[in-house]
């Protein structure tokens, strides 16, 4: 794993700036740092190293091809590099490769297929920045699923010594790009309101103006004088699950399991390969226990697991997870946290991330990553399987609620959810839910309005309107309005049954967004590098051809993966309720020292200064946690939006 930065159109200090920005992302490759500019120093690439395959000079970057003509700074792995490698010694694209890294064959495959159809040939997770010195084009690419993440975006003032346009900019980490020399892209107010309703800022925003996520699957263009962007789509998530659909898998359930293990066994073989030590999460859950079952079975030694428990015994899987381990024979690692724990990471948090982000399970993320990395350098993850396959409580009771709820007309259902809304302003009790749910047109709306929480009121009032400094070409290349996020513009009834829509609304925004974002940020934060099996590209396309029947049945979830575990570890083992990987800051928030951090935060005279939230609807949401033990999860979002903006403020 490593990290990418770059500019155009900057010549002033660029060799200062494009180290500042390799150093900012230390973390994300603390073994080399690496840096190439044009001729004339309007292209810089930088480039911070975690070495991983071939550990020598020869997978060094910022990297230049065979015949000159690129240059490529790329963060990821690609797992079906041999292959590929073949491919191209046996067409005699390649006479002979400097080293044996994936970089290099990457490098050497876009220069003979093009960067498109490379893309849409390899397996991996990725990051990447290619210049093309030849058409004096720089291109950015993301992966399918958003494993790795890229920011990009242009700078607001003219920092440049005279130049008369924006400097381009680039990285892995936003911290990067927000410490440059002269930065000063304000705080963008609107997408406060989507962060108070999700704890994150969705893609293709960022927190800053002007600065943007690249999407999952996307290539972004950019021709000298590099003022005028293009993205387009290589593969699409959307596009994979209707064709999936339409294209059902014919065969039995039995035959189902069998076809999806080859395919698991084909993906986590293929992440097992490194040149340093490899192990895994794992947690009580059914989709990392798989993922284990199958390293185990496939490898000569025990493979190296980790997992963290609470002390709480509501919120501790780790005795189930132990035992877990030990029926597959896995060198097993536990380590307990404590609130001391949790209170010593906090303060990381916001710099972590670089921008505002509130899942809470970031804190044993972390710390489960923090106790991995200093045994392991890559861990394999089993995320993926509740979205790929219909693993989440809700999606069963948005289905039974909205099935209640749709006998009543719509106008009679709007009218009540809005005098619900009036009684809940008035009681502060369980009212807003219901309003909420009451309201909703369809059952994607009733989803999203289930996910969104009650944030809307914590944010002050800030127009939607476009931002004068960004020129319009930068605006356009946006593909809805600011304000709008993927799951508002979700087509509603796109695929049956309607269980699958809520699944594919999690692909698209939720799962890289907040789940594959915190697990990226939070080991690499500690130079661990994740892999995520289960996303392989043939393992996400297969799901999508799967009848719900087979991932979900007489009220058993992810019932596919079920039939492959219990190959290798008894169901009663696993049938057991699931806790979730969280930890009670509900509780925590109280005690000494956590909560005087927190109502230092909320100071109703800071949050004025910083006119960004509603002061009185955030001592409302304090008051009724402390005073009425009316626990909400934007309580948390607000302190992780405070405790960043006092970094931000101190820059």
């Amino acid at each position: 794993m490593c990290g990418i930065a770059g500019f155009c159109n900057w010549t002033k200090d660029w060799q200062k700036n494009i180290e500042r920005m390799n150093e900012k992302m230390y973390h994300r490759g603390p073994d080399a740092s690496g840096v190439w500019s044009s001729d004339d120093h309007r292209i810089v690439l930088g480039h911070r190293r975690l070495s991983i395959i071939d550990l020598s000079p020869a997978g060094a970057q910022p990297m230049v091809s065979h015949n000159g003509r690129y240059v490529m700074a790329y963060n990821g792995e690609v797992y079906n590099y041999i292959k590929i490698k073949q491919m191209l010694l046996d067409e005699g694209r390649v006479t002979a490769f400097r080293g044996s890294s994936d970089t290099e064959i990457l490098l050497e495959a876009v220069s003979a297929y093009g960067l498109e159809c490379t893309l849409k040939m390899i397996k991996g997770m990725f990051a990447i920045a290619l210049y093309d010195q030849q058409e004096q084009t720089l291109f950015l690419a993301r992966d399918r699923v958003g494993e790795k993440p890229l920011f990009y975006g242009i700078l607001k003032e003219d920092i440049n010594n005279g130049e008369n346009q924006n400097p381009f900019v680039f990285a892995s980490d936003l911290n990067s790009i927000s410490g440059l020399d002269g930065f000063c892209n304000p705080v963008n107010p609107r997408v406060l309101s989507d962060y108070m309703r999700y704890g994150y800022v969705a893609a293709p925003y960022s927190i800053y103006e002007g600065i943007w996520k690249l999407q999952p699957g996307k290539i972004l263009s950019v021709k000298s004088p590099f003022n005028k962007p293009t993205i387009m789509t290589y593969w699409s998530m959307q596009e994979t699950a209707v064709l999936g659909q339409q294209n059902l898998f014919r065969g039995s359930e039995t035959e189902a399991a069998e076809e999806l293990e080859r395919l698991l066994r084909d993906s986590i073989a293929g992440q097992m390969v490194a040149d340093v030590p490899v192990g895994a999460f794992l947690s009580a859950g059914i989709d990392s226990s798989t993922v284990v079952s199958l390293m185990q079975s496939m490898s000569e030694r025990k493979v190296k697991t980790f997992t963290i428990g609470m002390w709480e015994e509501k919120f501790n899987e780790a005795p189930v997870a132990k035992e877990i381990a030990a029926h597959l024979g896995t060198e097993h690692t536990e380590v307990y946290i404590t609130e001391e724990d949790a209170r010593q990471v906090i303060p990381r948090l916001a710099d972590m991330f670089g921008e505002p982000f509130a899942d809470s399970s970031q804190i044993p993320t972390y710390l489960v990553s923090k106790i991995t990395r200093e045994h392991v350098t890559v861990s394999l993850s089993g995320d993926g399987g509740d979205e790929l396959f219909c693993g989440y409580n809700t999606y069963y009771s948005i289905d039974r609620i909205w099935n209640k709820t749709k006998k009543i007309p719509y106008p009679i259902r709007r009218m009540a959810s809005v005098m619900l809304g009036e009684a809940g302003k008035i009681s502060r009790g369980g009212f807003a839910t219901r309003a909420r749910l009451l309201g909703a047109k369809n059952m994607e709306d009733m989803y999203l309005r289930s996910e969104i929480g009650e944030g809307l009121s914590l944010v002050g009032r800030h127009e939607r309107t476009k931002v004068s400094w960004i020129p319009e070409v930068w605006q356009e290349i946006l593909p809805w309005k600011e304000g709008r996020t993927l799951m508002e513009e979700y087509p509603c009834g796109l695929l049956e049954p309607p269980q699958h829509n809520l699944m594919l609304m999690d692909l698209l925004m939720y799962h890289p967004d907040d789940i594959l974002n915190k697990v990226d940020r939070t080991a690499m934060a500690v130079s661990l590098e994740t892999r995520v099996p289960m996303l392989d590209k043939d393992v996400v396309e297969f799901a999508w051809k799967l009848p719900l029947s087979y991932r979900s049945k007489d009220g058993v979830s992810k019932k596919v993966l079920r039939d492959i575990l219990y190959r290798y570890v008894p169901q009663e083992l696993m049938e057991r309720p699931k806790k979730g990987f969280s930890i009670p800051l509900h509780k925590w928030l109280k005690e000494p020292g956590l909560r005087e951090w927190a109502e230092n935060l909320l100071d109703p005279a800071l949050i004025r200064r910083q006119a960004l939230l509603n002061p009185l609807a955030v001592k409302r949401l304090w008051d009724d946690y402390i005073q009425r033990d009316i626990w909400r999860v934007q309580i948390w979002y607000v302190l992780m939006f405070q405790e960043w903006m006092m970094s931000h403020e101190s820059r």
